[in-house]
Formats: structure tokens, C-alpha cells, sequence
């Protein structure tokens, strides 16, 4: 049995809306997934493996903020490459949701 739509149309998003994210501002993980959780229904044990691969793909870079609450966060800031990547699936993503909406009969 197939994953529901949602559910891939959720996975397939994941790295733009990240990368929509940090475009905004840098942000810690936590932060990213709570945001994510909230806005778009996405669990917070996707988010750290998609870092990681951003990471070792040159898209972000990593600083460390000192907490006075805790230990010091890991902040994620997008690298000139991420914004580019951000900037050419942003368009693509645009398209394929006209494209859709241009099948489905749906005026935007």
C-alpha cells in the first residue's frame, strides 16, 4: 500500500520550506521542526537527517549561539549555494503548482 498524497506531497516540500525558512533568518533544528510541525503537520524527526544532508551538500553552514538556559544551539544559516538552491526550487515549485492547478480546472 502507497504513503497517502499528503504525506509524499509533505516529504517531497520538506527541503524547500526549510530552505524557505533560513532564507528569512538562520535557525536552530528545534526551531526549524517546531515551525514545521505547526505550519505544515511535518514531524520533528524529519528535520535532522535533512540538515545533515544540506550540511554535506554546502546549502547551509553551522554556528554555535551560547543558551543562557542550556547548552549552546547549532544555527543553521544558508550558504550563497543554499540560496541559490532556494531560489531555483522556489521557481520550480511554482510552476509545478500551476501546472497542477492548469490540470486539476483550478484558477490561482
Amino acid at each position: 500500500m502507497t504513503e497517502p498524497l499528503q504525506v509524499q506531497l509533505k516529504k517531497g516540500a520538506l527541503e524547500l520550506c526549510v530552505l524557505a525558512l533560513l532564507s528569512r533568518q538562520d535557525s536552530y533544528a528545534y526551531e526549524l521542526a517546531s515551525v514545521l510541525a505547526r505550519d505544515v503537520g511535518m514531524g520533528e524527526g524529519t528535520i535532522y537527517p535533512l540538515m545533515r544532508r544540506l550540511q554535506l551538500d554546502g546549502l547551509v553552514k553551522t554556528y554555535l549561539v551560547e543558551s543562557a538556559s542550556g547548552p549552546s544551539r547549532k544555527y543553521y544559516k544558508l550558504t550563497p549555494a543554499g540560496r541559490s538552491a532556494f531560489a531555483t526550487q522556489k521557481a520550480e515549485w511554482l510552476d509545478f503548482v500551476t501546472s497542477i492547478n492548469r490540470a486539476l480546472g483550478a484558477s490561482r
